[in-house]
């Protein structure tokens, strides 16, 4: 038992003396490097096929389900076929009998996350822009989208980002798997056509704001909390402030005001859509969602881009930030307190199993 102990105090020092170290290095790097992080937006796109990925998942499931050799021939034949079609290729571009192939519809992929301040706008607005030195009225935008809403300006910006879209005269779609509602639905209503999921929630065209007041607490311990402003409605509602019946209604005046301008947008791009029917704020779930006219078709992502591979080149596009030092150092860290923790918890596993 006492060798135990000491055995265990000794690992638990080593343990906490490496995870402090570490700790020591992130903490004096970030006070150096931390101001900068991602200001100077460096990154990347990173672009990979559909179309290949389809290809390897389809040979990997055939060796692993065919016969081997039933396999290794149907190996052969592809690679034979496509040797006589280079040749004959080959041969016609000789003779000057080769014909233009036509060119096939591109499918661009981009994905978006969103969260309450539509987090993932700066990578969607560097792949838009990629996207655009490309793309043509030929080819499609597919947006991945997923968020149930959040700051007015943020959706406002991102449906912006994807207007561009439209503008360059690129057919844009938007599929959705779980969620695009409030400032998501926003962001989906500018498709030329919105795909969704049986269950998907879409919808919730309208507005909200909702603050606590500390101002009764205040009181009630003698704190005086004082807001000077200049302009009759520079603050209308505060958290500790005393709030007026003349500023609640200019608040919920400003919030009528913001659903009105969000009805008018959606109108604009779906008027389709019976807005006093459905800008009530109330969402729906995808089949109900097509009974409204919200969306135009009932399908998953990975079905509608599964179809499409069959006739266009398909290629996810993701733009990928620089990590920084810090950022770098931070994941090590993480990777090395894991295995900490895995090598910790099996030793003292071990060591009871020994002790029984």
């Amino acid at each position: 038992m006492i060798d135990f102990l000491a055995n265990y105090g000794l690992f638990l020092a080593k343990a906490l003396t490496i995870v402090g170290a570490v700790v020591l290095v992130i903490a004096a790097v970030g006070a150096v490097s931390g101001r900068n992080k991602k200001d100077s937006g460096d990154g990347y796109i990173d672009i990979h096929s559909m179309n290949e990925t389809l290809d390897d998942m389809e040979d990997a499931l055939k060796e692993a389900v065919l016969d081997k050799d039933l396999y290794k021939q149907q190996q052969k034949d592809e690679h034979k076929q496509e040797k006589a079609e280079a040749k004959a290729r080959k041969k016609a571009l000789k003779k000057g009998t080769a014909t233009a192939e036509p060119e096939r519809k591109r499918v661009f992929v981009l994905d978006f996350d969103g969260d309450i301040k539509a987090s993932e706008l700066e990578p969607l607005r560097e792949e838009i822009t990629a996207v655009l030195t490309l793309a043509t009225e030929q080819d499609e935008v597919v947006v991945r989208l997923e968020s149930p809403g959040g700051m007015v300006h943020s959706y406002g910006l991102a449906s912006s980002q994807l207007e561009r879209i439209k503008r360059h005269g690129v057919p844009l779609t938007v599929c959705v798997d779980r969620v695009a509602a409030s400032g998501g639905y926003m962001m989906a209503c500018l498709a030329d056509k919105i795909v969704a999921a049986p269950f998907s929630v879409l919808g919730s065209i309208g507005v909200v704001a909702q603050l606590p007041n500390f101002h009764r607490l205040l009181k009630k311990h003698d704190i005086d909390y004082e807001i000077l402003t200049a302009g009759e409605y520079k603050r209308t509602l505060t958290v500790l402030g005393e709030n007026t019946e003349k500023g609640r209604e200019k608040f919920v005046e400003d919030l009528e005001d913001t659903h009105n301008l969000f009805k008018e947008f959606v109108g604009e791009f779906r008027p389709q859509v019976d807005l006093e029917k459905v800008a009530t704020g109330e969402v729906w779930f995808g089949r109900r969602a097509l009974d409204v006219n919200l969306i135009d078709e009932i399908s998953t992502s990975d079905e509608y881009l599964m179809n499409a591979c069959g006739e266009a080149d398909v290629f996810v596009v993701r733009y990928e930030f620089k990590k920084t030092l810090q950022e770098r150092i931070s994941d090590m860290s993480i990777k090395t307190a894991d295995s900490l923790l895995i090598k910790w918890f099996s030793r003292i596993t071990n060591v009871r199993l020994l002790a029984k």
